[in-house]
């Protein structure tokens, strides 16, 4: 079995191939094209079809997530020249695996009879996935084909928020009776020719579909065979509801090693069930999206993307960077005198905002870390911030002890010594102080805390170090 280096490595190497091959077909297609020959266009026809049908062959060799890849590395061009060349049979495959800014020029590229061909293939799930992506006239298609089931199904699905359990619910469930025997059981299995992905229990319903327990393969297949399911199944199952968070189940698959968890609605009815991949996926997803709102991004950006696309993902978190970036410059202009008289000043004052942003920093990814756990509530909110205040103060009074021995090494002032160990200190408090009130408010108001924190959190302690540090500067050096 290969491990993660090699799977690593297998992917270089097969994007490295792909790009080779397409180099080698406009370099070839190019020398044809230029060349003065009798039946020209055949033999410019018979080089087109031999040197894609090299590059179609390797693509057919790899895995739905690994074309996924290689077409999130390709600009757009060569990109659509690959996609071009992918079976339509794997198509919407391929689609459930690119990030969503990469689907959106795929499908940019497909018309509605292939959209529609690629959805079909798919099961109801995947489906739901898709469908806020496809347009409008094929997506009332597609729902137009289904039958009924799974017409209610997707409608279902699609009614959900993203943050629901219900839209990252699978359909594909197996279900027995209680009254039934552990053999009859094994034989019902059998008749169905294979299971779904990811099964590790059967769920038991009466007659209304009313889930009354789950039946573990293991203790299927270690228990009496003559044993009704009701003796040997599990009563006490870990169940959702389709409104139920969706990170609430993740939190619940990680406590619990589950592997699938049945999904009832208001009444116990068993309607779907939530499996480890859609919850690893979700976790993958919530991730990416974190870091990116942490450094100001709105969305997922294609990487290979418009100037003008990645400009308006970009610009509204630099308009506030700006913002607070002015509110600093004046902060500084208020105590032009200052550093006029004592130009060591400018010198030392970065070092004093920068730190604090740093500390800032800390606390917050903290913060955001435990209210993302459901470890920070009002109950403990004061010892929370005594703590993290106290933090602060012992960083402040060591590290501002080493930076004001600095300065008075390199300006040989003991009072711009103990200046700049104070200023570092206050803005270290400042920091936690911040670190933990902005997530807590912005999480009060119903917004995610990590979007844009880290903006926030330099923001105010580089304008509330430089106002330390030079107020301090002012009022005893000067």
């Amino acid at each position: 079995m290969a491990d993660i280096q090699e799977t690593k490595e297998s992917l270089s190497e097969s994007l490295q191939q792909v790009i080779s091959l397409l180099e080698k077909h406009r370099l070839i297609e190019n020398m044809v094209h230029n060349q003065e020959m009798s039946n020209h266009e055949l033999i410019e026809s018979l080089v087109h079809k031999q040197n894609l049908n090299e590059l179609q062959k390797k693509l057919e060799l790899l895995h739905p997530a690994d074309v996924a890849y290689i077409l999130e590395a390709l600009p757009l061009e060569q990109r659509l020249d690959v996609w071009e060349l992918v079976k339509a049979d794997r198509d919407g495959e391929i689609l459930l695996e690119v990030s969503d800014a990469v689907r959106q020029t795929l499908i940019a590229d497909m018309d509605s009879d292939e959209l529609l061909a690629a959805a079909e293939r798919l099961d109801t799930d995947e489906l739901a996935d898709l469908a806020p992506d496809l347009p409008k006239d094929v997506l009332q298609d597609l729902l137009d084909s289904l039958d009924a089931q799974n017409r209610a199904r997707l409608q279902s699905a699609l009614s959900y928020s993203d943050d629901a359990v219900g839209s990252i619910m699978d359909f594909d469930i197996v279900t027995i009776r209680e009254d039934i025997t552990l053999e009859v059981a094994l034989r019902y299995m059998r008749r169905l020719g294979g299971l779904p992905d990811h099964t590790d229990k059967l769920f038991v319903v009466d007659r209304d579909d009313v889930l009354h327990g789950v039946l573990p393969l293991k203790r299927l297949v270690v228990s009496d065979l003559d044993a009704k399911v009701a003796d040997v199944m599990s009563e006490d199952a870990v169940i959702f509801h389709p409104e139920d968070i969706a990170d609430d189940a993740a939190k619940a698959f990680e406590r619990y090693d589950l592997v699938t968890a049945p999904v009832v609605d208001e009444s116990g009815k068993l309607v779907g069930r939530v499996t480890v991949d859609a919850v690893m996926d979700l976790i993958r997803e919530e991730a990416e999206s974190d870091m990116l709102s942490m450094a100001g991004l709105r969305e997922e950006e294609d990487f290979f993307a418009s100037v003008w696309k990645s400009v308006q993902n970009r610009w509204a978190w630099l308009a506030i960077n700006l913002i607070t970036a002015l509110i600093a410059s004046r902060v500084i202009g208020l105590f032009e005198g200052s550093i006029e008289k004592i130009v060591a000043l400018a010198a030392l004052m970065p070092i004093v905002a920068g730190v604090g942003g740093n500390s800032g920093n800390q606390t917050t990814t903290m913060i955001v870390r435990g209210l993302a756990l459901g470890q920070v509530a009002s109950h403990n909110m004061k010892s929370l911030i005594t703590k993290e205040l106290g933090v602060a103060l012992l960083n402040g009074l060591l590290w501002g002890g080493v930076i004001g021995a600095v300065a008075y090494a390199l300006y040989g002032s003991y009072p711009l010594g103990l200046v700049m160990m104070s200023a570092m200190t206050l803005n270290l408090l400042l920091a936690a102080l911040m670190g933990v009130v902005i997530p807590l408010m912005m999480n009060k108001i119903g917004r995610d805390p990590a979007v844009g924190s880290s903006v926030l959190i330099t923001a105010m302690t580089d304008s509330g170090g430089f106002f330390i540090f030079l107020g301090l500067a002012t009022i005893f050096l000067i």
